[in-house]
C-alpha cells in the first residue's frame, strides 16, 4: 500500500510541474527536460508514469475534469434543491469561466495560441461529459411542468455545444454590446427548446456577468 501511495503522490508531483510549466510556456514549449528538472526525478521515473508529455498534458486535463464534473455530479444530485436553483449551480460548479485553485490555473492558460491542442481536449471533455449531469434535472423538470420536451438529452447536448463554442473567446469575438445581445438570444432559445415559459431562465444571466444589464434592458 505505501508503495501505491507513493507512487500516486510522485505521479501528481509530476502533474503538478507540468500544469505549471504549461502556464508558463505553453504545452509545446515546455520539454520533458523542464519537467525532469522542476520534479527533480530521472528521465525514467518520468516514463515509468508517463510515456510520453501527450500522456501528461492527457492526464492533466483528466484530473481537472474529475474535480469539475465531480463537483457538479454532487449538486445535480441533491433533489433538495429546485430544479432551476439546481441548474444555476451545477453550471458554476463546472467552472468553465471562473473560480479558484489548480482548476482555474488550467482554464485560463489552454486559452493560450500555443495551448490549441489542450483547450481542443478540454472542449470535448465539456460537449461529452456536461449533458449527462443536466439531463437528469430537466427530466425532473419534466415531471413537475417546468419543461416540456421530448429529447432532455439532446437539448443539453445542443446548450453546452452552443454555450461553448459562441461565449468561447477563442473562438467568436465580440464587443460587449454583441455578446449581451447573443447571451438573451441564448437564454431566450433554451427557454424555447425546453418548453419552458418565458423569462424563467433568465436568472441565469448573472452567469455570463450581465445580470444588472439583463435587468434593466427588460425594464425591471
Amino acid at each position: 500500500m505505501r508503495i501505491v501511495k507513493e507512487a500516486e503522490i510522485r505521479r501528481n508531483e509530476i502533474l503538478d510541474a507540468a500544469e505549471a510549466l504549461f502556464g508558463q510556456k505553453g504545452f509545446d514549449g515546455t520539454s520533458t527536460g523542464d519537467i525532469l528538472s522542476k520534479v527533480g526525478i530521472a528521465r525514467g521515473t518520468l516514463y515509468y508514469h508517463f510515456k510520453s508529455k501527450e500522456d501528461i498534458m492527457d492526464a492533466l486535463i483528466e484530473r481537472t475534469n474529475v474535480n469539475i464534473l465531480g463537483a457538479a455530479q454532487h449538486i445535480a444530485a441533491d433533489k433538495s434543491i429546485p430544479v432551476i436553483d439546481r441548474i444555476l449551480r451545477v453550471v458554476m460548479a463546472l467552472n468553465i469561466s471562473g473560480g479558484s485553485g489548480s482548476s482555474t490555473e488550467i482554464m485560463e492558460h489552454i486559452h493560450k495560441p500555443q495551448n490549441a491542442l489542450m483547450h481542443q481536449k478540454i472542449q470535448k471533455a465539456i460537449i461529452s461529459g456536461v449533458p449527462p449531469i443536466l439531463t437528469p434535472i430537466i427530466c425532473e423538470g419534466i415531471e413537475q411542468g417546468i419543461f416540456n420536451t421530448q429529447y432532455p438529452y439532446e437539448c443539453m447536448e445542443m446548450v453546452v455545444i452552443y454555450a461553448n463554442t459562441i461565449f468561447d473567446d477563442d473562438m467568436v469575438e465580440m464587443t460587449d454590446e454583441v455578446r449581451m445581445s447573443r447571451v438573451l438570444a441564448f437564454i431566450s432559445n433554451v427557454e424555447r427548446l425546453l418548453g419552458a415559459e418565458s423569462g424563467s431562465l433568465m436568472s441565469v444571466m448573472h452567469l455570463f456577468g450581465n445580470g444588472e444589464e439583463a435587468r434593466d434592458e427588460n425594464g425591471e
